[in-house]
């Protein structure tokens, strides 16, 4: 022996995004996280754009899978929903064995904030990718017509970064959270952002991420798989499930 040891691998990302894999967004954080040299890149993304796709899934036939030169990065294109080349790309059998540490879908063009990730393949991207056990993050640009250029994607995904990178060393200590997936959303004004935001508890009560987002601040909204039950709903609807059976009960007789 002699004494020499092998080179710690680079943790693995990979990138979808529902703008389709020729989008800018996508590609400007591609190139910049290719640029880092702190990540081995994977990119898996629809090849068309599939935008307000929410998620949906192909199941009534077989997906198929192009190699995309991206440069730095392993990158297919896939004929399905955000949601399908999430599944594909961390399955372990596209990329020859290899499942990211975290995904990340984006960046979009357009925010995702409220009932928006309702609609958002972004959002399902990296719902998927979590309900598979995978860390995830939906990035999104909010692209103002006359004020936005592409330049801004760009400052976008350079933004984020700092957080990229901040998940992945939690990743590595172990100590990320499970149990949801981060939404997060660049403001229009990027290169003038605002960075922390300290509400009273007054202001908490009605603070809301397109608020936020609207004051000039990136908004980091975590969400879980499902939406939550309306508790205070609950009792009015245990009472009417009750009369309905005794409608129903009575009406057969």
């Amino acid at each position: 022996m002699d004494g020499t040891t092998s080179p710690t691998p680079l943790p693995i990302v990979m990138i979808t995004n529902d703008d389709g894999i020729d989008a800018p967004g996508l590609r400007f954080l591609v190139d910049l996280l290719v640029a880092s040299g702190r990540y081995r890149v994977l990119v898996c993304a629809p090849d068309s754009d599939k935008s307000g796709v929410g998620h949906g899934i192909t199941w009534r036939y077989a997906l198929s899978a192009k190699s995309v030169e991206i440069e730095g990065a392993t990158a297919f294109a896939v004929p399905g929903t955000p949601a399908d080349c999430a599944s594909l790309g961390v399955s372990g059998k596209l990329f020859h064995g290899l499942v990211p540490d975290l995904v990340i879908s984006g960046i979009n063009v357009g925010n995702n904030c409220g009932y928006h990730i309702v609609y958002s393949g972004t959002v399902a991207g990296a719902r998927e990718a979590f309900l598979h056990g995978i860390p995830a993050l939906a990035i999104s640009y909010n692209w103002a017509a006359g004020k936005s250029s592409i330049n801004d994607l760009k400052l976008a995904a350079k933004v984020c970064l700092p957080l990229i990178n901040a998940v992945f060393v939690e990743l590595k200590n172990k100590s990320y959270l499970e149990g949801s997936f981060l939404n997060i959303d660049v403001p229009t004004d990027v290169a003038h952002h605002k960075v922390a935001k300290k509400n009273s508890e007054e202001e908490e009560e009605e603070d809301t991420d397109h608020k936020a987002l609207l004051e000039g601040y990136i908004t980091v909204t975590p969400l879980g798989a499902l939406s939550h039950t309306e508790v205070d709903a609950a009792p009015y609807f245990k009472g009417w499930l009750i009369r309905l059976a005794d409608y129903l009960s009575s009406s057969s007789l």
